[in-house]
């Protein structure tokens, strides 16, 4: 029995394939092996060198790239490489100065004195984070593009009082702190909104792979950018003018590149700008624009370098102390709690064209994004109309479901708005008049 089998086996043919990728969408045949009349014959497909072209680039790529990624992944690591590696000549230049500034290679110049001023400069580096994440570290997720920008504009702000330090010996010791807590704030900006930028890019639950890939682009963007710096030490050595004009001349193209690295994002969260522009045009038009849309709308420089008059989302006020509010405005907070705002778990007050929004303390992040969107459309309404309250509310009735189920359609994450972390809320419980006589 087992020596039939055998001879049907030795004269039975087969062809078994090999395929390389770790997604199923792209994949290639790398060697076909056939089995016919008890011969094997292997056939490669995959040159040796295209082989080790492929692992190399699995050392600066997501798996499954670039289907695990999104499709601005691409623009902004080439945007941000280039933005890192003129950071990095430029720190050479800087550190240049500093050290000679600080007396390395000087024979007046003390261990003792050179530590104590690099400690200075550290410590109150490390001080200036710790303030930073004080004031700023719940809102920079919300705003990642923003923060992002501002970030690297920090950080030459740092590196140029660095440079400038020498220039001035009797304000080293301030300068250089100066510069050391503009770059600690650097610091803290550019690690928050990477976490932030690495989950909207992650599509496969990669975001760990994304983060490590990432370090290795960054790592090899240090290298060029340490090797071209010293070259560039070098040849600029004793020669201010050169010198300076080269960092100006990198600084320009590191805030050009960083503009266009942010510009290339298409993030798909709503926060309070996003939110704005998108509500706006679907009271216009009853249509939600898409990621790629927005994102050529809204704001990527800080907000206080363009004029607010016309950002609603600025006269929003999320989450109100009820305590801060005057004794009118408490006592209208108080009918509107009784009258409009029976249903939801939030209440709005207008006053002086700014919406200010109390939550309650039952709230959920769906009612936080509800909350802010009436709010929107109660901002929309100022001015043009006597009953606002009771309009905004019938268009969250007739609109707000529709507005929604359009949002994640057209690829937008709704479960929940990007805003700064809500500490304040109320409670509060209306008891009809009849109860009180009883």
């Amino acid at each position: 029995m087992e020596v039939t089998e055998e001879k049907k086996l030795a004269s039975s043919s087969m062809i078994m394939e090999e395929w390389n990728g770790s997604s199923s969408t792209k994949l290639s045949k790398t060697a076909v092996l056939t089995v016919a009349s008890s011969s094997l014959t292997l056939q490669r497909y995959d040159s040796r060198f295209n082989e080790a072209s492929r692992r190399i680039l699995e050392a600066f790529v997501p798996e499954g790239f670039p289907s695990s990624v999104t499709p601005d992944y691409v623009p902004f690591q080439i945007w941000d490489s280039l933005q890192g590696l003129s950071t990095y000549i430029r720190m050479m230049l800087s550190t240049q100065a500093l050290l000679s500034a600080i007396g390395v290679g000087e024979t007046s110049a003390t261990v003792i004195g050179a530590t104590f001023q690099w400690f200075l400069r550290d410590f109150s580096g490390m001080l200036g984070g710790i303030l930073f994440t004080f004031y700023q570290g719940s809102n920079l997720d919300s705003n990642a593009k923003m923060w992002r920008l501002v970030a690297d504009l920090m950080n030459d702000l740092g590196m140029l009082m660095d440079l400038v330090s020498p220039l001035f010996p009797s304000a080293f010791i301030v300068i250089v702190c100066l510069g050391s807590i503009s770059r600690s704030f650097t610091g803290v900006a550019s690690g928050a909104t990477r976490a932030a930028l690495t989950q909207h890019f992650s599509l496969q639950n990669n975001a760990a792979d994304i983060s490590a890939k990432e370090g290795s682009q960054e790592t090899v963007a240090t290298m060029a950018g340490m090797v071209l710096g010293m070259l560039l030490a070098h040849i600029t050595m004793g020669q201010p003018l050169i010198v300076w004009f080269s960092f100006l001349s990198l600084t320009v193209f590191h805030m050009y590149a960083n503009y266009k690295a942010v510009s290339c994002l298409s993030l798909t969260t709503l926060n309070k700008e996003r939110c704005s522009i998108l509500l706006q045009h679907f009271m216009k038009s009853g249509q939600v624009l898409s990621p790629q849309q927005v994102s050529k709308l809204e704001h990527i420089l800080p907000v206080w370098s363009s004029s607010t008059s016309k950002l609603i989302h600025k006269k929003i006020h999320l989450g109100v102390r009820i305590s801060s509010l005057s004794h009118s405005e408490m006592m209208d907070l108080f009918v509107l709690a009784c009258s409009h705002y029976k249903e939801v778990k939030y209440l709005l007050m207008e006053k002086e064209r700014v919406v200010s929004v109390v939550l309650h303390k039952q709230s959920t992040a769906a009612d936080v994004l509800q909350s802010y969107l009436h709010a929107l459309v109660l901002g929309n309404l100022v001015g043009k109309s006597n009953s606002m309250h009771a309009e905004s509310l019938d268009w969250m009735a007739k609109h707000y479901e529709v507005f929604l189920t359009k949002l994640q359609l057209s690829g937008w994450k709704t479960e929940r708005l990007l805003a700064s972390s809500i500490v304040w809320k109320a409670n509060w419980n209306c008891v009809p008049s009849n109860d009180k006589n009883k």
